[in-house]
This record gives C-alpha cells, structure tokens and sequence, in this order.
C-alpha cells in the first residue's frame, strides 16, 4: 500500500517529548507552546503567532476576532475545505462564492470586485495545492474599499508569493499543522497577524475569555482553544526542518512531472507562475476534458492496486448543507469548481513518500490509460 500520505517525525520530536514528560509539562502551560509561537512568527514574519488546537480553530477565532457577525458578507472561493465557511455561517454572515481559476486552481480574483458590496466585511483568500492566490489584486480591493484581509496558509507554510512568505499578507493568516502539511503536530494550528489588539483578542478567545485579573468572570463567549506543550514540543522540531521539507516536496513534484509527463488523457499542476513556483503540498492531477472518465473512476482503479488517493474539493455552493441554509448560488454558479471536482484528484503526496513509489504510482496510471 502507498498512503496518501505519511509524516516525517525523525528529527528532535522524541527528543523535545521527552523534555515535556521528564519536567511534567505537558499541558497549554508548557515553555515549547511559547518557543513554537515565536520561531514561527519569525519564520513568517509576523509580529505575532497564537496557536490553537486546528487550522479549522484558527479559521473560527480570526472570524471571531474581527467581529464578523449577522449582516456581513465575506467573500470566499467555492473551491476549498467547509473550514473556511463554518464560523461565518454560525455568526449570521453570508460567505460570498468566488469560482476557481482553471489554470491554477486558486479563487479567480479577477471575479472579486464584481461581489463587493456595502456588506463586505472581508475577502479570504485561501492557498490551494502547491500556489498561491495573486494577492497584490486582493489587498489593493481591500485597501479601497476598507474591508478586511484573511489568508488561508493551512497549506502553504515554507511558499513564497514574489519572495514573501505566505501568511505574512493581510490582516491576519491562519495555518493547520494536520498530519499532512508541510509540518504537523498531529491537530493543531496557528493564527498570525501584526495588529497588536487583534491578537490579544485571538489569545482571550482561544483561553475561555478569561480576564487576566479576573479569571473567572468573563464578558465575552470564548472557547478553550489552546495547543499543548506536547504538540508545540512535535511543531518545534518540525518547523526546524521545514526548509528541508519544502525542497523534498519539490523534489516529489518534479518527480511526478517527469514520469507522468506525456499521458494525453490528463493535465499535470502548473509548474510555475509569475509570483511563485509550485511547493506541491499535494501533487493534484486532472482528467482530460474531452475524456469521459470521472476522478471517481480512476481512484477506484487505483486502490485495487494498493495506491491511496484523494478527491479535490467538493464545490462550497454546491455543500447540501448550504444549500439547505439557503446561502449557495445557483448549483451551476461556479463552473470551473465543478470541473475540477468531476476531474480531479491528488496522488500519494506525503513526506516519507519515496521517488521509487512515485515511479509505481505513475506506472500504474500509465497502465490504466
């Protein structure tokens, strides 16, 4: 069997665990909680980074923490994870569904303009695969028209948009740490900003609200959000080597380029663009247009032979739930979304992953063309 994926945890993981257990810290209190926050911040170049317990936690604090609330209007992608429209729904907000870019997979931002209203509290702009979203047309938008900026990073820590770190644009950025990002304390995450009071109220919201000389009088609704001294501990050690990680993962891409090249009956990611190079979080594949064989298809195919895949995201307007809230467009409002989820899927992209099983993997593609 080839997973979709599998972590490397061999560097000072068990070495820092260890620490956490000999000296009895293991909770939220823990030195490594602080350690990982500043070495990240630094790495993303924020003035600030507050870890929480997921990305999708992170998501739902930074809504929180610019108090996005039942009248407001935030303008998302159609193509990503249900994450990102969950605590805006929950406060009352309407999401706002931008279709996806066909060539690189993002939100299409030159649709964005058209969706701004008097309503628009906020423009998210989240990260798919391996590029960025264009961002210096988002930030200009938001600039003009006085509105928030929230960066979905969750799968790009280690990418750079023309020589910036990603989750260092906007108001505020939010990453995950889940077993398959570029670094992962198993569940985790973290939000980062430069915007003193935004993240003071992301640490009372992620800490119960409690008041530093009051703890248990509280005037606001919070949640207990905090990361462990365990799984900062795992998210240091990792962080140390995301450096190496970005470049395997690069490695991986190019790989899968070069064996998967030539197949007529799909189209491999983009490459390249004129802001960055792709970091290849996963290694996304998408059917022929002109073929008519569904993604479901060829997943199915290739786990008879032992190769784990996964699907690319379902359409955010399409999600039975949000039609049934009655906040999706027209079911055939986002065209390109729906394609990409009809033709496309992602192969075996984690870390262990090892040239010889991407060489498999493409063997076996090859075999059912």
């Amino acid at each position: 069997m080839i997973p979709v994926n599998e972590p490397l945890l061999d560097g000072n993981e068990l070495k820092y665990l260890q620490e956490c257990i000999e000296t009895g810290w293991v909770s939220s209190d823990g030195l490594f909680v602080s350690r990982f926050e500043k070495a990240f911040a630094t790495r993303v170049n924020r003035k600030h980074a507050i870890a929480v317990t997921n990305g999708t936690a992170a998501l739902d604090v930074t809504i929180e923490a610019l108090d996005i609330t039942a009248g407001d209007e935030v303008i998302v992608p159609s193509f990503t994870i249900i994450s990102c429209v969950m605590q805006i729904i929950r406060n009352g907000a309407k999401p706002i569904f931008i279709d996806a870019d066909p060539i690189t997979w993002n939100m299409d931002v030159g649709l964005v303009e058209q969706k701004i209203t008097s309503r628009t509290k906020a423009i998210m702009a989240v990260h798919i695969y391996g590029l960025p979203v264009d961002v210096d047309p988002l930030l200009k938008l938001a600039k003009e028209h006085n509105i928030h900026v929230i960066e979905d990073a969750a799968e790009m820590l280690g990418q750079t948009y023309k020589g910036q770190p990603c989750g260092s644009f906007g108001d505020i950025s939010t990453f995950s740490f889940y077993a398959n990002k570029h670094i992962t304390t198993g569940e985790g995450g973290m939000v980062v900003t430069d915007d003193d009071d935004l993240a003071e109220r992301v640490k009372s919201l992620r800490n119960l609200c409690f008041q530093p000389d009051k703890r248990f009088i509280h005037d606001r609704l919070g949640w207990n959000l905090r990361l462990t001294n365990l799984q900062a501990a795992v998210g240091l050690a990792q962080l140390e080597r995301l450096d190496e990680f970005v470049c395997r993962k690069r490695r991986m891409g190019d790989a899968y380029q070069k064996y998967l090249s030539g197949i007529e009956e799909i189209q491999l990611p983009l490459q390249t663009t004129e802001y960055a190079d792709n970091i290849y979080w996963v290694f996304g594949i998408l059917l022929n247009e002109k073929s008519n064989t569904l993604a479901e298809a060829v997943r199915k195919q290739l786990k008879r032979v032992g190769i784990g895949t996964r699907p690319f995201f379902y359409p955010l307007n399409r999600q039975p739930v949000i039609q049934k809230l009655g906040l999706g467009l027209d079911t055939n409002a986002c065209p390109v979304a729906d394609s990409l989820y009809q033709r496309g899927l992602y192969l075996p992209s984690g870390l262990a992953l090892e040239e010889q099983q991407i060489e498999q993997v493409a063997t076996n593609l090859r075999s059912l063309f």
